[in-house]
């Protein structure tokens, strides 16, 4: 695990792995991120590992594998991040462009998130505590991500479900904002 996550110039993390989602665009000149949203996602639900996000993230998901899978077949979705359940940090949008990870959205009376956010997906759910290795991290990517773009306040970081509510609920009860907060502020 990383004890830097730091960002290039292209908006790539150093140092992590890199597997290039298609699911983005271009971000609007005038929408810079703003807003980091932290979203809980685990393919089939409920199992770790597998590699089935990542093939969720670059379309390459067979529904064969799993009866799930076809519900969810064609969709074409993204996010920056993914934060395994062991803490590694794999990027899939550079933090310059517009990941598909928000959906129909509104922060602060602005819809399409997509536009101004940054997505983390962290390998959990719903019902389920998450891992330390995973809060550890994703402190340091929130501490980073506020270096590189300054307009990324404290309150602007918030869950799927503060964006969505009504249609999305990750990344769920058991995940711990105080520990997340605590974090960011012990390291920054």
């Amino acid at each position: 695990m990383r004890d830097d996550l730091s960002i290039d110039e292209s908006g790539w993390l150093k140092g992590v792995e890199i597997i290039q989602s298609p699911n983005f665009n271009q971000r609007a000149k005038d929408a810079d991120a703003r807003l980091i949203v932290v979203h809980g996602i685990s393919l089939p639900p409920g199992q770790y590992g597998g590699g089935y996000v990542q093939q969720l993230f670059t379309n390459k998901l067979d529904p064969g594998e799993h009866e799930y899978f076809e519900q969810i077949k064609d969709l074409q979705v993204s996010a920056h991040c993914f934060i395994t359940r062991d803490g590694k940090v794999i990027q899939f949008v550079s933090f310059k462009n517009r990941a598909w990870h928000a959906g129909i959205s509104s922060w602060q009376g602005t819809d399409n998130c997509n536009d101004f956010s940054i997505g983390i997906e962290m390998e959990g759910t719903d019902d389920e505590a998450y891992e330390d290795k995973q809060y550890q991290q994703l402190a340091k990517l929130v501490i980073s991500l506020r270096k590189q773009y300054p307009a990324i306040l404290e309150q602007s970081l918030c869950g799927h479900s503060d964006i969505s509510p009504g249609r999305k609920t990750d990344p769920g009860p058991f995940f711990d904002w105080n520990k997340l907060s605590h974090l960011i502020n012990k390291n920054n």
